[in-house]
């Protein structure tokens, strides 16, 4: 189970609060046990957590995770750079059902590959591509 996190421009969430979903940008997924799923849209210039770092500071913009709860940057930040896993499962065997590598912190890390591109230096990965 995880929490998916999205970038709106706050003058369309203020114009219309129930539809901002249309006109998000997906940001990444927080899954418990995993290094943070963070997306790349490398059609908008964004690659990596720098990319991410400098929309997300935007005063313009707003961080809505999937229920439509709001988030300041610093909490998304530390989110996705300082997880801490309990390493529950990682055997070789629930790494290779899984498609996951141990990650830092007790962690598990997608595979590159299956729409991993790159592990960050830290606790998170860059996905590309949809996924839910």
């Amino acid at each position: 189970m995880g929490t998916n996190f999205y970038l709106v421009d706050k003058s369309t969430y203020e114009r219309d609060p129930r539809s901002w979903r249309k006109e998000a940008t997906h940001i990444g997924k927080s899954s418990f046990g995993w290094c943070f799923a963070l997306r790349i849209h490398p059609e908008i210039g964004i690659f990596d957590l720098g990319d991410w770092s400098l929309r997300l500071m935007d005063p313009g913009q707003m961080i809505i995770d999937e229920y439509g709860q709001t988030m300041e940057f610093m909490d998304l930040y530390t989110m996705i750079t300082e997880r801490e896993g309990r390493g529950m499962g990682a055997t070789p065997e629930w790494l290779a059902r899984n498609s996951a590598a141990p990650g830092p912190n007790r962690l598990a890390r997608h595979t590159i590959g299956y729409g991993c591109v790159a592990h960050g230096p830290g606790t998170w990965d860059l996905v590309e591509g949809e996924f839910s």
